[in-house]
């Protein structure tokens, strides 16, 4: 026997099954939104792991072929490595879910999710948003739960709540909110510069929804929860405190940490590590956690000071944004290239053009996502914070910030009818010192202009931070965090977009959730910050697109042909437009529409392959002039190529307005000759003549 719990959400049906499924978990639920089947499951170690000074918390959103009735595309017939999607996936569930767990707590947390089966009208990315906090929330594992998320999308100026496929396909916002009874505690958003009264209005319309699927998950816990168990704690000792406090007092903790250099800043910190290693080398109870508490003292030093002296580490004012500049060009061959630097955060991003037959292709669950016309990379390398550590790959950090810009610059692209090209920019990380996935969007947008992209407008993105004290009215909202007020804050309010609104937000918090008045200010901030750096800074570098893409870049004609037409221009096997491709060295690409695309960086080439096309798919008429080359000669005529696959015939009596005794004597094999349509012989041949061109 299990237990089924039932409620209507955003007018369709929201089941849990407890106690059905996997019930060696520490918590389990088999969660239903329509037709959308998620198992979440939540599972703790007994002990903590040793020698780790964080939460060891895992997310896992484990997406299944089967689940839209598909076997994976490839050689491999099996899931292979996460999906963009599920990594994403895992770190929204993640981002709200962290805050809420003891920050002493060291046992690892393994949250699966595995989906089953996909309605398309019911994402399982929410289903499984659910499931996590709802199978921690009724599971052992301490955990300050429930919470409850909501997707909104803006459809005819109205909000939709957790938006079926087809309103996704016209919305013009995609919301996702998470809350606790009282605050939110995640926002996740991309939009068409969506206002920011209309955003904050759609944040707390998601919010209000919350609270009802928070009473319900209220109700299964009661009857199903289970009794959260005892664990070790990794609190640092006041005693240890005290002790520090005594050998680097309190001033001498503020000295070391306010400054505007990175490296000034960690080599006081590793001068004062050194001297309380010496001071405590006998006692080894305080030398295994006193990483930790020299990382608490700092944390308390700086909030203190921005909190009560508004003093921030570097000097700057509450509002100010550190030392800007942007550029262009700086990188020779690329097709677009910009630089922006926020202090000591530097990012230089390329921008590639090619044709749309380069667009990524998709193997996913969302039937509605086939292709990626816009890619947006990001890399982290460890020398941008002066480490050093082998490259692996892009972790899930590099993915997520690679996303979040590529959502923010996503509105302004324009159309593949505009502007027909699949485009890519790569954001290189040279060095970091907060919010580079902002500090990416500020040089893609100005790379896309460099590149020849027609953007509808410049895009720039910042971050907010936040301090908070003892109560929900102490707060203090700081713009442009570094990462030493990221580390030490409570509060990562990242914010992209227009002069005419938001393109994407990304919060992050390690709070118990934000108040209406903290979250409106930090985006009015955000929005005062990047109108400043478009207008003061990236203008500057470059004011708008260039008028033609660059030398390099490849150049792409459009033409549009009769659908029943496509077989002629292709051939038998592919024969004439690869006889085309070699001829001319260009790309071409035709969809089922008949629109082609012939892409290549010579002009005369893209236009003689334009011209072969145009010929091959004309109807053709007696009294038409063709030029071809003559690649056959017969004892009756010779046989004329006007387009490649294409030819006809130019009978010995047509050759000339002399008598011709000899083919030969009039062309040969090789010859380019001028030849006037006749119409089709007996045999439904082209019939040509040259003797009458003149005619």
């Amino acid at each position: 026997m299990y237990k089924k719990f039932e409620m209507e959400l955003a007018g369709r049906t929201l089941r849990v099954d407890v106690d059905r499924v996997a019930k060696q978990a520490n918590g389990a639920v088999l969660m239903h939104y329509g037709d959308t089947t998620v198992l979440c499951t939540a599972t703790a170690s007994d002990k903590p792991r040793e020698g780790i000074d964080f939460f060891p918390l895992s997310v896992e959103y484990n997406e299944r072929m089967y689940a839209v009735g598909k076997i994976p595309g490839g050689f491999n017939k099996r899931e292979g490595k996460a999906s963009e999607n599920a990594i994403l996936t895992d770190r929204v569930i993640d981002r709200p879910m962290r805050p809420l767990f003891p920050k002493d707590y060291r046992n690892d947390v393994t949250l699966e999710n595995l989906v089953l089966s996909v309605d398309q009208d019911c994402s399982p990315e929410l289903t499984a948003m659910l499931g996590a906090a709802l199978a921690t929330s009724i599971s052992d594992i301490p955990f300050d739960g429930p919470i409850s998320t909501t997707q909104v999308g803006l459809v005819d100026g109205e909000f939709v709540f957790n938006p079926t496929a087809a309103q996704k396909e016209v919305s013009e916002l995609a919301l996702t909110v998470a809350s606790t009874k009282e605050k939110v505690i995640m926002i996740e958003a991309g939009a068409k510069e969506v206002p920011e009264a209309k955003m904050i209005e759609a944040i707390f319309a998601a919010h209000d929804l919350n609270q009802k699927v928070i009473a319900f998950f209220d109700t299964i816990v009661a009857e199903c929860g289970k009794p959260k168990h005892e664990y070790q704690s990794f609190a640092v000792p006041q005693e240890l405190f005290d002790a520090i406090q005594e050998i680097v007092p309190a001033a001498e903790m503020e000295e070391a940490v306010f400054t505007d250099d990175k490296q000034t800043r960690e080599e006081n910190i590793r001068v004062i590590t050194e001297r309380l290693e010496e001071a405590f080398a006998d006692n080894e109870e305080y030398l295994a956690k006193l990483g930790e508490a020299v990382y608490q003292y700092q944390k308390k030093t700086v909030r203190k000071m921005i909190l009560k002296d508004h003093k921030r580490p570097d000097g700057r004012a509450i509002d100010q944004i550190r030392p800007l500049a942007a550029e262009v060009d700086l990188i020779p061959r690329v097709h677009g290239s910009a630089m922006f630097t926020r202090g000591q955060t530097q990012i230089c991003t390329m921008t590639t053009l090619a044709p749309l037959s380069e667009a990524q292709k998709l193997d996913g669950l969302d039937e509605a996502e086939k292709t990626k016309r816009y890619m947006h990379h990001y890399n982290f390398p460890s020398y941008s914070v002066g480490e050093t550590r082998p490259s692996r790959g892009p972790g899930r950090r590099e993915i997520g910030h690679g996303a979040l810009a590529e959502r923010a610059l996503l509105p302004v692209l324009p159309s593949e009818s505009e502007f027909p090209y699949a485009i890519r920019t790569v954001s290189e990380t040279f060095e970091s010192n907060g919010s580079t996935s902002q500090a990416s969007v500020c040089a893609s947008s100005m790379s896309l202009m460099a590149a020849g992209v027609p953007i509808k407008s410049a895009v720039a993105g910042i971050s907010a931070g936040l301090v908070t004290g003892e109560t929900d009215d102490d707060y203090l909202v700081l713009t442009d965090i570094q990462g030493l007020e990221d580390f030490f804050g409570d509060m990562d309010f990242k914010v992209a977009g227009t002069h005419e609104g938001i393109t994407a937000i990304q919060m992050d918090i390690k709070i118990h959730g934000l108040t209406r008045p903290i979250i409106e200010e930090a985006i009015a901030a955000t929005k005062k910050a990047r109108t400043y750096i478009m207008d003061e800074v990236m203008s500057k570098a470059i004011a708008e697109p260039r008028k033609e893409v660059g030398e390099f870049a490849p150049k792409i004609i459009q033409m549009q042909i009769d659908p029943q037409k496509i077989g002629d221009v292709v051939g038998q096997r592919g024969k004439t437009i690869n006889a085309i491709i070699d001829e001319t060295g260009v790309k071409i690409d035709i969809d089922d529409e008949g629109n082609v695309s012939i892409c290549g960086t010579e002009k005369e080439n893209m236009e003689k392959a334009a011209k072969y096309i145009q010929t091959i798919v004309t109807d053709y008429e007696a009294g038409q002039l063709f030029e071809g080359k003559v690649i056959s000669i017969k004892e009756f005529g010779a046989f004329v190529e006007f387009a490649p696959g294409k030819e006809g015939m130019v009978h010995i009596s047509k050759l000339s307005k002399q008598r011709v005794d000899k083919v030969e004597d009039v062309v040969s094999i090789g010859d380019v000759v001028k030849v006037v349509c006749l119409g089709k012989d007996k045999m439904g041949r082209f019939s040509f003549s040259m003797k009458d061109v003149a005619e």
